[in-house]
Order: C-alpha cells, then structure tokens, then sequence
C-alpha cells in the first residue's frame, strides 16, 4: 500500500503545477482587468466610508439645531420652532438641509404638528407625509395628527384611514385605543354605528386598562341604544 502511495505523489505534484500554471497564466491575462476590478472595490468602500462619515457629522449638526427648535416647541413658539430665531435653524429648515439624518426626519414630523397647531392643516398633511415613519413611537403619533388634519379640513373618511393606520402601526398600549376610539367616534358621526361598535368592542377585549377602556362601555350602549 505504501509503494501504491509513492508512485501517485509525483502525478499529483504535476496536477499541483499545472493547476498553479494555469492559475498564473490566467494572471497574466487578465491582468489589467482585475487591477481595475480591484481599483473599483477600493473606491467604492472608501465612497461608502466618506459618505457615513458624512452622514454622521452632519447627524451631529442636526442635532444641535434640533435642541433649540425643541425648545421653542416645548414653550409653544411655534414660529420661531418651524422657521428658527436667525442664529439657530427652525424645523423646516433642518428638514430640508438634513434630509438624510434621522433628526432631519424628525424635523418633518415636529413642522407637521407645528402646522396642525397654527391650523395650516394643508401643510400640516405635507410634512407629516414627509416623515418616514420607521420609528414605533413617533409614527403612530405622525399617522393620528394627520388624521386629525384630515377631519379638520371636513374629511372624515381620510380621518378615519389615518386613525385607524395609527392604531395599528404598533402594539402600543397608549396610542392604540386612543386612536380606535377616534375612529369609532368618526363612524358613529358620520351614522355607520354597526363600524362604530367593532372598534369599541376591540378596545374592550384588547385595551380594558386603558383609559378608553375604562369607559368604553357607554360609547358601546350608545350606539346599541
């Protein structure tokens, strides 16, 4: 068994230099081809890189124009919130110039709610449709104050799709209810009591803690009344 070994090695030894020759002719012949290849890796990492690094700097910028417009909201000066105080930017500035951050996103959503409370309700639905809404604390919210534009400028079926959106973006215990009693209360205005009680009752079976929970029974007997 051991001569067998022996006198296979040198054809594999030869296999190994033919394998490698052709590996090296292949080289040679595609030289230019895969430095170029390689060329285009390097730049598209370093594209990449710069970019991130980019985003990231200009993330911190947004930031810090965001405390300030922030503050503003909390203290209800809404114009100097949207349109800033000419030292620091307002949110529809920082939207615009830091479109590709998360607080450039976020300046949407506060230019929405900023619209909505000055009664601009047009714009309002602008912003707030501006806003990607990745985020499952703030999109539920983005959804309902659309909403409420919506039925501020008479329509109440869109007021009730955007309710119902927040309602079921996320399983969360604050917003859900909230926005299914509103859109209950919409069906029920508009006479479609049969639509009204199914948000009710969910609210029942699946939010009893809440506080639209806790009266959600006198909204069902009205419309069974």
């Amino acid at each position: 068994m051991a001569k067998k070994g022996v006198k296979e090695n040198p054809k594999g030894f030869e296999n190994v230099e033919e394998t490698l020759t052709r590996t090296e002719r292949f080289i040679e012949d595609n030289y230019r081809s895969l430095l170029y290849g390689l060329v285009i890796v390097v730049v598209i990492v370093g594209a990449v890189w710069l970019i991130r690094l980019s985003i990231t700097g200009k993330s911190d910028d947004a930031r810090s124009q965001m405390y300030v417009a922030e503050e503003y909201f909390a203290n209800d000066s809404i114009n100097l919130a949207l349109y800033g105080d000419g030292n620091y930017l307002g949110f529809i500035d920082i939207a615009d110039e830091y479109s590709s951050t998360k607080p450039g996103n976020i300046a949407n959503y506060y230019a929405g709610v900023c619209y909505l409370r000055n009664g601009d309700y047009e714009d309002a639905i602008d912003y707030l449709n501006r806003f990607r809404k990745n985020d499952l604390t703030i999109s539920p919210l983005a959804y309902g104050c659309t909403g409420d534009a919506w039925v501020e400028l008479g329509d109440i079926q869109k007021g009730i799709d955007f309710y119902l959106k927040a309602a079921d973006h996320s399983d969360n215990l604050f917003y859900n209810p909230l926005y299914l009693l509103k859109a209950g209360q919409l069906y029920e205005m508009d006479g479609n009591r049969d639509k009204a009680l199914e948000l009710y009752q969910r609210i029942k079976d699946d939010y009893p803690n809440s506080n639209e929970g806790n009266t959600i029974e006198k909204y069902i007997a009205r419309v069974n009344f």
